[in-house]
């Protein structure tokens, strides 16, 4: 655990993850009746490259390794806002269009959001998987939920009924006993660190690899209002790619 005061949502998501008993077991497969043959899932996330976060995050999958279904490879990041899987047009519930990414890449332009601090916290869980804290001190993390959900859909209050920013450390591979990964979590030393955030980024990954990593789409960066795109669109083969090229605020008024 850590020293800072929680906030009612992990308090909340502390005494659901008691309330449950058990850890919900993860498989390693293909869910095909979630991705119905869509390839790619794309996200909104803080991702974390400092060293410190890796260190962090690589010393409680140790602690809780016996636990984790092996093979979990995505990086350290904190998603701020769900997409979808990318097409060109929708057809399906869950789909994520191009002219919804783009609307969002708008926004952010409008709306100018700062780099901010955040701080990484404890170990902590949810009944599916174990993860470090998240404390949203400056408010950045909802201020950019504001931008990129102006009215949030039912699936983006998260888990436990709210939206909780965390850092995944994995997925539990089994039923466990809530109580007593409670206690061992408890024995975890935390090594609380304040980081600031600099760039916001929509991510993909496969679909079909449960765990898998994380792929970058875009960039935004925080300060200077600029979008920095990787590769080819992810959005259908009909889309246009994803300019290389950065654009700026002016750009886009």
């Amino acid at each position: 655990m850590d020293s800072t005061p929680p906030d009612a949502s992990l308090i909340r998501a502390r005494e659901a993850f008691l309330a449950a008993g058990r850890t919900l077991r993860n498989e390693r497969r293909d869910f095909v009746d979630w991705h119905l043959g869509r390839p790619r899932y794309g996200l909104w996330a803080l991702l974390l490259e400092e060293p410190a976060v890796a260190g962090a995050m690589a010393a409680a999958q140790a602690h809780l390794g016996d636990c984790l279904l092996p093979g979990y490879r995505r990086q350290p990041h904190i998603t701020v806002a769900l997409g979808g899987f990318p097409c060109g047009e929708p057809r399906r519930e869950g789909d994520y269009p191009l002219g919804a990414f783009e609307a969002a890449l708008a926004a952010l332009r409008r709306s100018a959001p700062p780099p901010f601090a955040l701080e990484i916290g404890g170990l902590e869980s949810f009944a599916s998987a174990p993860f470090l804290a998240v404390h949203d001190v400056e408010g950045g993390i909802a201020s950019l939920r504001h931008v990129l959900l102006p009215s949030a859909r039912s699936e983006e209050r998260g888990r436990d009924g709210d939206y909780l920013p965390h850092l995944t450390v994995g997925l539990y591979a089994g039923e466990y006993d809530c109580a007593a990964l409670r206690s061992r979590m408890a024995d975890f030393p935390p090594a609380p660190q304040r980081l600031t955030v600099r760039r916001l980024a929509f991510l993909c990954y496969d679909s079909a690899d449960i765990g898998g990593p994380l792929a970058p789409v875009a960039d935004y960066a925080l300060a200077e209002g600029m979008v920095r795109c990787h590769g080819s669109s992810p959005f259908d083969a009909a889309a246009p790619a994803c300019a290389p090229a950065p654009l700026s605020r002016s750009q886009a008024s």
